[in-house]
């Protein structure tokens, strides 16, 4: 099975011709490997949705998500088709938590933007964090879905640029019932620490497992899918001490304030994924008011001239799209953060400085 290429992170996409409300199309899914991510992420943006309809809606109408399951089927490429199918449509499209570098790049489509931190932004938040390590041979592991081995590129990539040898790089395939093997070959080389690439959770559990069970000791810095927080759970007692990448800072003004409402509103916990798909809705929102109509073009030159200051992102952060690109997340808006026994813990690092 390929990971879905989203992420779990729903794609947008304004349809609004309806005179009564303002459709917004969302494709999520809900069953499969990516439900852990999307379920999460589409419930921070119905949750989202409401809060904008509860203060009159935008332009004085209603929104009205139109969601659709992909049922985890696509892989990154089909992110790609979809951008086609909407760019020929002339339609709006963005999603709030696709990590892939490329598909901004690798189809000139001026009616598609991403705002999820980009892998090659990870590795450098990572690798700032991890100067005081003085880290010179390293290894890299992550899984074979698409979105594995496109992050996996772009931690190769700065881990290069940052002149460290990559000693030992292994893959653990989708479905394995172990990653021993590829945690002996790791151990072999005797790296100074270990770069976690991965985004399946079944995957990951796997190599942390292994890792505990060799009784290997070297540092663990990992991508923001141990952001996730499925991990708190699922590899109860295998995470202590492992630094991970994240755009959620617990003490953001925006983060307590969106908490508290979240919670007041659904007597439930949100977690930092409710938080992207809560940004995707109020950028789509406030794209739509920028336009002051629900004409697509219009709506396009708005997304694309927004300035945004969400919950997603370190304090202070904003999304914004430079002249030319549709990549919204601040390149220094990442935080580094520790596991500390089974919980996601305090902040140790900021941006790539």
């Amino acid at each position: 099975m390929k990971l879905v290429a989203m992420l779990a992170a729903a794609l947008i996409a304004v349809a609004a011709q309806a005179q009564d409300t303002i459709k917004i199309g969302v494709i999520t899914d809900r069953v499969g490997v990516s439900k852990p991510y999307s379920e999460p992420a589409t419930e921070g943006m119905v949750f989202g949705a409401s809060e904008i309809n509860k203060k009159g809606g935008v332009l004085g109408r209603r929104l009205e998500l139109l969601v659709e399951d992909d049922q985890s089927k696509p892989d990154v490429s089909a992110t790609q088709q979809q951008q086609t199918v909407t760019m020929e449509a002339k339609t709006p499209q963005m999603t709030p938590m696709n990590s892939a570098d490329y598909l901004t790049t690798q189809l000139d489509n001026p009616y598609f933007w991403q705002t999820g931190p980009l892998g090659s932004v990870q590795i450098a938040t990572l690798l700032a964090h991890a100067k005081k390590q003085n880290l010179k041979r390293v290894a890299l592991i992550t899984d074979n879905s698409d979105l594995g081995q496109a992050i996996g590129k772009a931690f190769r990539g700065g881990l290069e640029k940052a002149a460290m040898q990559v000693v030992d790089e292994e893959v653990v395939p989708l479905g394995a019932t172990s990653a021993t093997p590829q945690m002996q070959k790791i151990r072999g080389a005797n790296p100074d620490a270990m770069f976690v690439a991965g985004v399946v959770t079944a995957t990951n559990v796997l190599i942390f497992k292994a890792y505990r069970e060799l009784g290997l000791k070297f540092p663990i810095h990992a991508s923001y899918n141990l952001s996730v927080p499925i991990y708190m759970t699922a590899a109860k007692g295998l995470v202590n001490g492992i630094t991970f990448v994240d755009a959620y800072d617990p003490d953001k003004p925006e983060v307590k304030a969106f908490e508290a409402t979240y919670r007041k509103e659904t007597g439930k916990e949100p977690a930092n994924l409710h938080g992207y798909g809560y940004d995707g809705i109020m950028l789509v929102a406030e794209a739509i008011k920028k336009a002051g109509s629900t004409d697509k073009e219009k709506i396009r030159a708005a997304m694309q001239s927004l300035t945004y200051g969400g919950v997603m992102g370190a304090k202070g952060m904003k999304y914004h799209f430079p002249e030319g690109k549709r990549t919204g997340f601040d390149p220094n808006g990442m935080v580094v953060r520790v596991y500390e026994g089974d919980r996601q813990g305090r902040v140790v690092h900021v941006g790539q400085q």
